[in-house]
Formats: C-alpha cells, sequence, structure tokens
C-alpha cells in the first residue's frame, strides 16, 4: 500500500532522516508549522507504516566493524519449508544487515559487516555449514562511497 504524502510529509520525512534525533519542537520550525501540527501529521506517517521506528547510524569503523562484504547466494531449493528455514537462520547472524531475495544468477545478496576477515570467515563457515546451498560468491569491498543514504522522498 502507497501513502498519500504532500509536500510537509517529505519535508518532515528528509528533516528526519537527516537527524532522527530532532525534538518535534524543531522539526515544526524545520518545516514551518506549528507543533501540534507536526505531530499530528508523525502520528497520521506512523501509523501509515510511512515510518517505521527511530534508529541511529553508527561509523563502521569506529566500532570496529571495517569490513564490509556482499554475500551472494544461489541455492537449488525453493520449497516453502527450505525457505523459512534459511530465511530464519540467516536472520539470526548478528552481522548479516541487510537480507534481500533478489533476481539473476542469484537467489539472495547478504550485507556482511565485519571486523575483519577471520569475523567474516565465521560467519561463511556458519552459512555453509549450516544450510545447503548451490553458489556462495563474496564480494569485498574496498572503499564505502556511499552508505545509508537519505531516501529520495
Amino acid at each position: 500500500m502507497v501513502a498519500i504524502m504532500d509536500q510537509i510529509d517529505r519535508s518532515l520525512l528528509r528533516a528526519l532522516q537527516r537527524d532522527g534525533s530532532l525534538s518535534q519542537r524543531d522539526l515544526a520550525d524545520q518545516v514551518g508549522m506549528s507543533q501540534n501540527a507536526c505531530g499530528r501529521r508523525l502520528k497520521a506517517l506512523q501509523e501509515a507504516g510511512v515510518i517505521k521506528g527511530y534508529t541511529i547510524r553508527l561509523d563502521a569503523k569506529a566500532v570496529a566493524l571495517g569490513l564490509t562484504v556482499f554475500v551472494m547466494i544461489r541455492t537449488r531449493h525453493h520449497s516453502k519449508v527450505w525457505l523459512d528455514s534459511f530465511r530464519k537462520e540467516v536472520s539470526a547472524i548478528q552481522n548479516v544487515v541487510d537480507f534481500y531475495r533478489i533476481a539473476g544468477d542469484y537467489d539472495y545478496m547478504l550485507k556482511v559487516i565485519a571486523e575483519d576477515m577471520n569475523d567474516f570467515d565465521r560467519v561463511y563457515q556458519r552459512l555453509i555449514a549450516r544450510l545447503d546451498l548451490d553458489a556462495v560468491t563474496s564480494l569485498i569491498t574496498m572503499e564505502q562511497i556511499a552508505d545509508n543514504r537519505d531516501w529520495p522522498v
């Protein structure tokens, strides 16, 4: 379901993406509306499922997670039972921060953050030991150019 949003809603969302810690008063000031009107808009956006929650962005290197790896997985299994088990197993791995089912040569793509290659290898070994996978390809990043960019709302 797509939420109907106007420019005020979009302004609120852009401001919150830049700084999710803004108080309701500061947010209202930034978008040029009253604090009560801002609160009503935020509540409506939350109830519509547009705003799913509030988080902070961490600097991976500052918390000793300097390695990012994209893991491409192909499987020969596509039954509901196997897929449910696969999703549960992968979702339980803390280092997997993004997890997608994709189209193309591979079936799934994971974004894994790790301290270093040894830490990533523990994740990789867990994946291949517990899951029957057809192919696993790891793409090691060399430089983060853009990450967690604001969405174009």
